[in-house]
């Protein structure tokens, strides 16, 4: 006999507009680049799941981070938008820890803040070399 489709043991809510999810972040140290990036934006690192240390950032999204440690880390850029009254906050954490944070994407302006859009914003690395954003405005697209 056929084995039984697996079901659910509760129904899942109907999707009605695609969105992220997760996506996996690669790391060198997996648990240093995740605890940096929870600290920074004030949240927490999860337990592991299977080769990945997720940050729930808290909209339903989770950056997995994942080792790769022989191999080269390619830089992403990752934004994220942060609630305007945390932002201070989170600039205050990046100068205790002595992470020099930029107004714009390429690094020209250290140590100041952007104000597009009516918001304020500043560019970081993390332990990997990803260019991070945080942003209290979204940008306004055309």
């Amino acid at each position: 006999m056929p084995d039984a489709p697996i079901t659910p043991t509760a129904p899942e809510p109907p999707t009605t507009a695609v969105q992220l999810n997760h996506t996996a972040v690669y790391a060198r140290d997996r648990r240093l680049s995740a605890e940096f990036l929870a600290a920074i934006l004030g949240l927490e690192v999860g337990a592991p799941f299977g080769p990945f240390l997720p940050v729930d950032l808290g909209n339903g999204v989770t950056l997995d981070y994942y080792e790769l440690r022989d191999e080269p880390i390619q830089s992403q850029h990752y934004a994220f938008l942060v609630p305007e009254e945390r932002f201070s906050a989170m600039i205050d954490r990046l100068e205790a820890v002595g992470v020099t944070y930029y107004a714009d994407p390429n690094h020209t302006e250290p140590g100041r803040v952007n104000h597009l859009f009516g918001g304020r914003g500043a560019y970081f690395e993390d332990p990997d070399g990803h260019n991070l954003e945080i942003l209290t405005r979204p940008y306004v697209r055309p």
